[in-house]
Protein backbone atom coordinates (compact mmCIF):
# COMPACT_ATOMS: atom_id res chain seq x y z
CA UNK A 1 0.00 0.00 0.00
CA UNK A 2 1.23 3.44 -1.10
CA UNK A 3 1.12 6.41 1.34
CA UNK A 4 -1.93 8.72 0.99
CA UNK A 5 0.44 11.59 1.57
CA UNK A 6 3.28 11.34 -0.71
CA UNK A 7 2.24 8.90 -3.11
CA UNK A 8 6.15 7.46 -3.21
CA UNK A 9 6.76 5.60 -0.06
CA UNK A 10 5.29 2.84 1.03
CA UNK A 11 2.64 3.12 3.89
CA UNK A 12 3.74 1.70 7.14
CA UNK A 13 1.34 2.98 10.06
CA UNK A 14 -2.45 2.78 9.28
CA UNK A 15 -4.64 5.06 11.68
CA UNK A 16 -8.42 3.93 11.99
CA UNK A 17 -10.76 6.63 13.18
CA UNK A 18 -14.22 6.04 14.28
CA UNK A 19 -16.47 8.68 15.14
CA UNK A 20 -20.29 8.23 15.83
CA UNK A 21 -19.76 4.96 14.21
CA UNK A 22 -18.34 6.73 11.17
CA UNK A 23 -14.99 4.87 10.16
CA UNK A 24 -11.96 6.33 8.59
CA UNK A 25 -8.50 4.83 7.52
CA UNK A 26 -4.96 6.58 6.54
CA UNK A 27 -2.22 4.99 5.17
CA UNK A 28 0.68 7.25 5.46
CA UNK A 29 4.84 6.47 5.53
CA UNK A 30 6.71 6.77 8.88
CA UNK A 31 8.07 10.32 6.89
CA UNK A 32 4.90 11.86 6.26
CA UNK A 33 4.19 10.95 10.36
CA UNK A 34 6.73 12.24 11.54
CA UNK A 35 6.01 15.27 9.74
CA UNK A 36 2.72 15.75 10.38
CA UNK A 37 3.54 15.07 14.79
CA UNK A 38 2.11 11.67 14.05
CA UNK A 39 4.94 9.68 15.15
CA UNK A 40 5.75 10.92 18.72
CA UNK A 41 2.77 8.88 19.60
CA UNK A 42 4.57 5.70 18.59
CA UNK A 43 8.05 6.70 18.23
CA UNK A 44 8.99 8.23 21.40
CA UNK A 45 11.74 5.73 22.89
CA UNK A 46 13.54 4.75 20.34
CA UNK A 47 11.95 2.74 17.44
CA UNK A 48 9.52 0.53 19.06
CA UNK A 49 6.01 1.03 19.37
CA UNK A 50 5.00 0.95 23.06
CA UNK A 51 2.11 0.09 24.46
CA UNK A 52 2.46 1.70 27.83
CA UNK A 53 3.25 4.90 26.38
CA UNK A 54 0.33 4.66 24.34
CA UNK A 55 -1.34 4.37 27.77
CA UNK A 56 0.91 6.63 29.92
CA UNK A 57 -0.33 9.26 27.12
CA UNK A 58 -3.65 8.64 28.35
CA UNK A 59 -3.03 8.68 31.64
CA UNK A 60 -1.33 11.39 32.12
CA UNK A 61 -4.54 13.67 32.30
CA UNK A 62 -4.58 16.52 34.96
CA UNK A 63 -3.93 14.57 38.02
CA UNK A 64 -4.42 17.43 40.63
CA UNK A 65 -7.77 16.40 40.03
CA UNK A 66 -6.98 12.57 41.81
CA UNK A 67 -5.72 14.22 44.67
CA UNK A 68 -7.61 14.03 48.07
CA UNK A 69 -6.68 16.72 50.97
CA UNK A 70 -7.02 15.40 54.19
CA UNK A 71 -7.52 17.52 57.64
CA UNK A 72 -4.79 19.76 58.56
CA UNK A 73 -2.36 18.71 55.61
CA UNK A 74 -1.93 20.26 51.57
CA UNK A 75 -3.38 18.55 48.93
CA UNK A 76 0.07 18.19 47.34
CA UNK A 77 1.97 15.80 50.01
CA UNK A 78 -0.85 13.45 49.93
CA UNK A 79 -2.04 11.62 46.88
CA UNK A 80 -4.68 8.96 46.62
CA UNK A 81 -3.22 5.65 47.32
CA UNK A 82 -4.64 1.64 47.26
CA UNK A 83 -5.33 0.54 51.26
CA UNK A 84 -3.98 -2.42 50.35
CA UNK A 85 -1.01 -2.31 47.80
CA UNK A 86 0.01 1.51 48.27
CA UNK A 87 0.05 1.94 44.79
CA UNK A 88 -0.27 6.14 43.88
CA UNK A 89 -2.02 6.73 40.58
CA UNK A 90 0.85 8.52 39.50
CA UNK A 91 2.86 5.57 40.73
CA UNK A 92 0.41 3.03 37.86
CA UNK A 93 0.69 5.90 35.54
CA UNK A 94 4.73 5.67 35.07
CA UNK A 95 4.41 1.76 35.53
CA UNK A 96 1.46 0.58 33.30
CA UNK A 97 -0.11 -1.33 35.55
CA UNK A 98 -2.03 -1.93 38.72
CA UNK A 99 -0.09 -3.30 42.30
CA UNK A 100 -2.92 -5.63 43.16
CA UNK A 101 -6.86 -6.05 41.80
CA UNK A 102 -8.31 -3.87 44.88
CA UNK A 103 -6.16 -0.79 42.74
CA UNK A 104 -8.79 -1.07 40.10
CA UNK A 105 -11.76 -0.57 43.11
CA UNK A 106 -9.40 2.42 44.12
CA UNK A 107 -9.36 3.92 41.60
CA UNK A 108 -12.38 3.69 39.74
CA UNK A 109 -12.96 7.47 39.54
CA UNK A 110 -9.63 8.10 37.46
CA UNK A 111 -10.43 4.94 35.06
CA UNK A 112 -13.86 5.74 34.21
CA UNK A 113 -12.80 8.82 32.52
CA UNK A 114 -10.05 6.92 30.31
CA UNK A 115 -12.44 4.15 29.47
CA UNK A 116 -14.89 6.22 28.08
CA UNK A 117 -12.20 7.94 25.60
CA UNK A 118 -10.89 4.88 24.62
CA UNK A 119 -14.52 3.55 24.27
CA UNK A 120 -16.56 6.27 22.79
CA UNK A 121 -18.69 7.25 25.86
CA UNK A 122 -19.30 3.44 27.38
CA UNK A 123 -17.94 1.95 30.52
CA UNK A 124 -20.30 -1.31 29.80
CA UNK A 125 -19.91 -4.38 28.03
CA UNK A 126 -22.56 -4.79 25.62
CA UNK A 127 -21.32 -7.49 23.75
CA UNK A 128 -21.72 -11.17 23.33
CA UNK A 129 -21.36 -12.90 26.11
CA UNK A 130 -19.61 -16.96 24.73
CA UNK A 131 -22.38 -19.51 25.77
CA UNK A 132 -19.89 -21.96 27.22
CA UNK A 133 -18.09 -19.29 29.69
CA UNK A 134 -21.22 -17.85 30.20
CA UNK A 135 -22.76 -19.69 32.39
CA UNK A 136 -25.28 -17.59 34.60
CA UNK A 137 -23.75 -14.24 33.24
CA UNK A 138 -26.81 -14.10 30.71
CA UNK A 139 -29.29 -13.91 33.51
CA UNK A 140 -27.54 -11.93 35.82
CA UNK A 141 -27.25 -9.53 33.04
CA UNK A 142 -30.73 -9.63 32.27
CA UNK A 143 -31.70 -9.04 35.59
CA UNK A 144 -29.35 -5.67 36.18
CA UNK A 145 -31.21 -4.47 33.11
CA UNK A 146 -34.62 -5.27 34.69
CA UNK A 147 -33.38 -3.69 37.94
CA UNK A 148 -33.08 -0.79 36.51
CA UNK A 149 -36.09 -0.86 34.16
CA UNK A 150 -38.21 -1.19 37.47
CA UNK A 151 -36.42 2.14 39.11
CA UNK A 152 -37.44 3.81 36.44
CA UNK A 153 -41.13 2.34 35.85
CA UNK A 154 -41.18 3.68 39.61
CA UNK A 155 -40.05 7.31 38.63
CA UNK A 156 -42.55 7.32 36.16
CA UNK A 157 -45.56 5.98 38.42
CA UNK A 158 -45.52 3.26 35.48
CA UNK A 159 -47.14 0.43 38.54
CA UNK A 160 -48.58 -2.02 36.38
CA UNK A 161 -45.16 -2.48 34.52
CA UNK A 162 -43.41 -1.82 37.23
CA UNK A 163 -45.07 -5.13 38.81
CA UNK A 164 -44.06 -7.33 35.85
CA UNK A 165 -41.17 -6.34 36.01
CA UNK A 166 -40.96 -7.38 39.91
CA UNK A 167 -42.33 -10.98 39.06
CA UNK A 168 -40.23 -11.38 35.99
CA UNK A 169 -36.40 -10.30 38.49
CA UNK A 170 -38.04 -12.60 41.12
CA UNK A 171 -38.37 -15.39 38.62
CA UNK A 172 -34.90 -15.19 37.16
CA UNK A 173 -33.72 -14.66 41.14
CA UNK A 174 -35.39 -18.05 41.75
CA UNK A 175 -33.49 -19.37 38.55
CA UNK A 176 -30.16 -18.20 39.81
CA UNK A 177 -30.66 -19.51 43.48
CA UNK A 178 -31.39 -22.87 41.86
CA UNK A 179 -28.06 -23.17 39.96
CA UNK A 180 -25.96 -22.48 42.87
CA UNK A 181 -28.05 -25.18 44.67
CA UNK A 182 -26.73 -27.46 41.46
CA UNK A 183 -23.42 -26.45 41.67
Amino acid sequence: MICEECKTRPATLHFTKIVNGEKTETHICEQCAQEQGHSAMFFSSGNNFSFHNLLSGLLHADHSQFIEKKANQPAAEYTMQCPHCHMTYQRFSKLGRFGCARCYETFQSQLNPILKRLHSGNTVHHGKIPKRMGGNLHLRKELDELKQQLLQYIQQEEFEKAAEARDTIRQIEKQLSDHRKED
